[in-house]
């Protein structure tokens, strides 16, 4: 439950942070927000991936995506600037960052990887809870959730060029991106 409250406590940030922005910049930087919180029998099998015991300490010291938050901004700047809007709140930690925009995964996956600790006030504690924060635009969660679909399709017995296939797909959508972001700047007059 402790994860779910955690989630809870992130996804209202978020929100602020997306209507307050666009109230006063007249762009929200948000384009939808999703949440997750893994299964128990996923939890055990990650745990058995890594060949630990499965105990509540393990799980606290080594599965930091208990809880998942999705975020999904329509231009590449704003994946930058919602993560830095909510780097500067007072009770959020950021743990860990993995920028793979600009340094993309082999198989093309982009998407910036935030590993933030939070607060969650209980009746009777607090409870410093891990979230992972996948912040991605449009374009990359459009090529994430299709790539996750074709390579469970395939399940290891996918044809031979797959693999450049969904990179130059990527890089596709990448282009579409930095496309999209000079429109946008051209649109309010920033630098394109």
């Amino acid at each position: 439950m402790v994860y779910k409250f955690g989630i809870d406590e992130l996804m209202t940030k978020l929100r602020i942070l997306s209507e307050e922005f666009d109230f006063a910049n007249q762009h929200d930087p948000i384009e939808h927000l999703a949440s997750r919180v893994k299964s128990p029998e996923a939890i055990l099998d990650k745990l058995a991936r890594k060949g630990l015991e499965p105990s509540i300490e393990a799980i606290r010291e080594h599965i930091e995506d208990i809880a998942g938050i999705r975020v999904v901004c329509p231009f590449v700047p704003d994946v930058y600037l919602v993560a830095e809007m909510l780097g500067r709140q007072d009770d959020v930690e950021v743990v860990r960052t993995k920028d793979y925009i600009a340094e993309p995964k082999p198989n093309g996956y982009r998407s910036l990887h935030l590993i933030v600790r939070i607060p969650v006030f209980l009746s009777d504690r607090v409870e410093r809870v891990k979230v992972e924060i996948q912040m991605r635009t449009v374009g990359m969660d459009f090529w994430a959730a299709v790539e996750h679909k074709l390579f469970y399709k395939y399940a290891g017995t996918a044809p031979a060029d797959f693999a450049d296939e969904l990179r130059a797909a990527a890089e596709t959508a990448a282009d579409l991106d930095a496309r999209m972001t000079a429109l946008h700047q051209r649109l309010q007059g920033g630098p394109s």
